[in-house]
């Protein structure tokens, strides 16, 4: 029989937990979970004769690959999978898949409710600024770039966006002007927000030179990985633009540090929370176990991210 493993340091939702498990039995699947688990010995024993995984943040490296000797398929119950070893799975013939879109209306809504929370003050009781027709540039047009467009033209911004791999005309068809370069969004946004992956390319890529070009009154707000955000560029950005601010949901290294320096322009989530929604924990965790049985019963590799 088929033994499928939800190992998750940060439990699903009960009903999603659920959900896969009628997904599963109604296949003839095994279930087994691995919640709230504090070590990687863990992991390890629990990895032994499963044939799949669903994971959420969970390190997939290459000690758990060489344990788990029956894994045929590994699905990450989000958009990012940099928490996979992607070459050494595919060594061990193992099929990657993340689970697009499931997650992208509960980033897009922070996204927002972050700049709202800024531009009020932190609702300190003091008088704020609106969103209205302020320019918000979009980096990178996927899933959750098409949400936050979405969103920010209810609230009457003026929306761009640049993504090198997104036609531009695509992008142009949901009323939003394509740009022809990330300096370019930089230059002419007063907020921009990040949706790019943390790939060789992209890391400390948002450096000061870039941060800098940004018009007065500016604001980044990073909902994608913490290591696309150059530190040591971010940091004289908060001491040389006194108009700038940052809002993240991923905190940087020197989080306390900017939280005591620069607490009004600055704003860190506790912890990851873009997809810390009902919802969205329920549709990423019911799409990953569906990806897995039509893996299993009929090959289909549509979400694969390795090769």
């Amino acid at each position: 029989m088929t033994k499928v493993l939800i190992a998750t340091d940060k439990p699903f939702a009960a009903v999603a937990v659920q959900g896969i498990r009628e997904i599963m039995e109604a296949a003839g699947f095994e279930l087994a979970l691995l919640e709230k688990y504090t070590e990687k010995a863990q992991l390890l024993d629990a990895v032994k004769d499963v044939d799949a995984i669903i994971i959420r943040s969970d390190i997939i490296d290459a000690e758990v690959l060489e344990a788990a000797k029956n894994l045929k398929i590994v699905v990450r119950a989000g958009a990012g999978y940099d928490n996979v070893d992607l070459d050494t799975a595919t060594a061990h013939n193992v099929c990657v898949m993340n689970t697009p879109g499931q997650n992208a209306n509960a980033v897009a809504e922070l996204v927002f409710g972050m700049l709202v929370y800024s531009i009020r003050n932190h609702f300190n009781g003091t008088s704020g600024t609106e969103l209205l027709t302020k320019k918000l540039g979009i980096l990178a047009y996927g899933n959750v770039g098409r949400n936050v467009a979405r969103i920010a033209k209810g609230f009457g911004m003026k929306v761009y966006a640049y993504d090198a791999f997104c036609p531009a005309a695509i992008i142009e068809n949901d009323g939003v002007k394509a740009l022809g370069s990330t300096d370019e969004l930089f230059e002419k946004c007063q907020v921009v927000s990040l949706h790019i992956p943390a790939t060789p390319e992209t890391k400390n890529s948002i450096n000061f030179d870039l941060m800098s070009k940004m018009p007065k009154g500016a604001t980044i707000v990073n909902t994608a990985r913490k290591e696309v955000v150059d530190e040591t560029g971010l940091v004289k950005m908060f001491e040389e633009r006194p108009d700038f601010v940052y809002l993240t949901d991923i905190k940087p290294s020197n989080d306390a540090e900017l939280a005591e320096k620069y607490g009004a322009r600055y704003f860190g989530t506790p912890k990851k929370m873009g997809a810390q929604t009902a919802e969205a924990n329920i549709n990423a965790g019911i799409a990953a176990a569906k990806q897995i049985v039509d893996f299993i019963a009929n090959g289909v590799r549509k979400y694969q991210v390795n090769k």
